[in-house]
């Protein structure tokens, strides 16, 4: 056995310490002046942390858990980006704490955010095409190269569950052609606000950071828990392919991200070209024939957001990026899911169409009192509570409030409300020759820079609606007269029959899940 040093700057916790050569007359790389080497093969994680110091030390905790597959090390690479904080010795610190293999890169001035500096810590593998020097990699980076056989890529708040990473391993390596294997993704649910004393030192502290909260702050976070197991449990009855591969936690297999770089001359695998960076690679990704798919075992905890301005600004950036591949054809690659990104957004559209029909329908029914019951629309409320009942109990540590709220329809309707908002907002933009920075409004909206306007918004249609009522009871004789009623009647037939109609289609669609749900796969 023989002792390699890596060609690079001393530094205290570098991956490129010292590395391991054994002999392996299978496995022999022909490098001049190494003869009958092999480096020990390894996964390499990159964790892009922008000012992250609060987190960085729970996700290092979280791979430090994980049981290596065999005969496979683990190295870690933080890029510390465009950081004002401590993120970088917070991230020394926990690599000494847990003992593990870190390296940290700092950025200065990156203007790409999140995807510049995952393509930082790639280049600091495989090296920088654009580099004005043409460096050479010395013969033991070479070989630290071909010792690499997978890339995790990660967020620095995201924490991988004991086991997550052979469980990614193993399906990565089950066949060639898989590019990329995404974890389970689940959001943790904040401690009870009530159990945090008001004397604690840390007090606003853990509240910011998200640690505790309060019932809104629980209620919003399980809402989000129970969208992303609803949208898991129907990648995974479908066969476990996903359109995106979720930037949280997945373990990719360099030769894929290597063809992406060589095939749209890139100088690193992601892509600053839109909003969701992510789903844009998994695209790239099967357009060169390689499977993306979900790990059916391995879990990862992420943070939620924990406000409704949050979530907007988060909700927005994704739906916007999502619009932008969809409709941008300069981008030039298309999803093999890219019909069920368009059945998805059409059933978003009518389900707004649904609601705000029915309310016109159902005010201009009261206020000419031609209102009929039927039983009929009994059936997709019904149906409603018996899909979001399912989801809730299928959600990954679920409370009995949310089970309850869920069979009531309280919890689904609201958060369908915002969700419809941010799909009017994202379409409606379309129209605008202004784009958005959608990183730059999810980044300021989570460091308390921009403020909601829900309660403004909800003044405003709490006196819209009394404003409405106010008028048809001073005008009821006149809206109830003969010639009015009998002019709107043909109106509210039609949109009644419409109503009924975008009702049976949604109450068919209902049913369908309802069934896709009745197997054993697990959020």
């Amino acid at each position: 056995m023989s002792r390699i040093i890596m060609d690079v700057p001393e530094t205290t916790n570098r991956i490129y310490d010292t590395l391991q050569m054994e002999l392996n007359r299978d496995n022999i790389f022909q490098v001049p002046g190494v003869k009958h080497t092999y480096m020990k093969p390894r996964i390499v994680a990159i964790i892009p942390a922008h000012n992250e110091e609060k987190s960085i030390r729970d996700c290092l905790a979280g791979l430090a858990d994980q049981s290596l597959p065999k005969n496979l090390d683990l190295d870690i690479i933080v890029v510390a980006d465009n950081c004002t904080d401590r993120t970088e010795e917070k991230a020394m610190l926990a690599a000494e704490e847990f003992q593990l293999n870190v390296k940290v890169l700092t950025t200065e001035n990156n203007k790409l955010r999140k995807v510049g500096a995952l393509n930082h810590g790639w280049k600091y593998i495989y090296g920088d095409v654009l580099d004005l020097y043409d460096r050479q990699l010395s013969i033991y980076q070479h070989l630290y190269q071909k010792s690499v056989k997978a890339i995790l890529g990660m967020d620095a708040d995201s924490r991988l569950a004991p086991g997550a990473l052979k469980s990614l391993w193993e399906g990565l390596s089950s066949a060639r052609n898989i590019g990329g294997v995404m974890a389970k993704y689940t959001m943790r649910m904040p401690k009870k606000k009530s159990l945090l004393s008001k004397d604690d030192v840390h007090y606003e502290e853990k509240i910011s950071s998200g640690e505790y909260g309060g019932p809104i702050t629980r209620w919003w976070t399980h809402q989000q828990k129970q969208d992303m197991a609803s949208w898991l449990l129907n990648l995974q009855y479908h066969g476990g392919s996903t359109y995106v591969l979720g930037g949280q936690a997945t373990l990719f297999r360099p030769e894929a991200l290597q063809d992406i770089v060589n095939e749209n001359k890139l100088d690193g695998p992601w892509q600053n070209d839109s909003d969701v960076e992510d789903m844009l690679l998994t695209w790239q990704l099967q357009k060169s024939s390689w499977k993306t798919l979900i790990s059916p075992d391995a879990r990862c905890f992420v943070d939620a957001m924990r406000s409704y301005h949050t979530f907007r600004q988060q909700r927005n950036k994704w739906k916007s990026g999502t619009v932008e591949l969809l409709t941008n054809n300069d981008i030039g690659v298309k999803t093999r899911h890219i019909g069920k990104i368009w059945r998805s957004e059409l059933k978003t559209f009518m389900d707004l169409i649904t609601r705000v029909l029915f309310i016109v329908l159902l005010a201009l029914a009261f206020a000419t009192d031609q209102f009929y019951w039927s039983w009929f629309w009994l059936t997709p409320i019904a149906l409603a509570s018996v899909l979001n009942t399912i989801l809730a109990i299928k959600t990954p540590m679920h409370r009995p409030i949310d089970v309850i709220l869920a069979a009531l329809l309280i919890s689904p309707e609201l958060y369908l409300w915002a969700n419809l908002i941010t799909f009017s907002q994202v379409w409606l933009g379309k129209l605008s020759a202004n784009k958005k920075d959608g990183w730059a409004n999810q980044y300021n909206a989570e460091r308390g820079k921009t403020q909601s306007k829900l309660i403004q918004g909800i003044i405003v249609i709490i006196l819209a609606i009394s404003g409405v009522v106010y008028l048809c009871i001073d005008h009821r004789d006149y809206l109830t007269s003969e010639p009015v009623q009998a002019a709107l009647q043909p109106y509210l037939m039609t949109g009644w029959v419409t109503l009924t109609i975008l009702t049976i289609i949604a109450s068919a669609h209902m049913f369908y899940q309802i069934w896709t749900l009745r197997g054993k796969v697990t959020a």
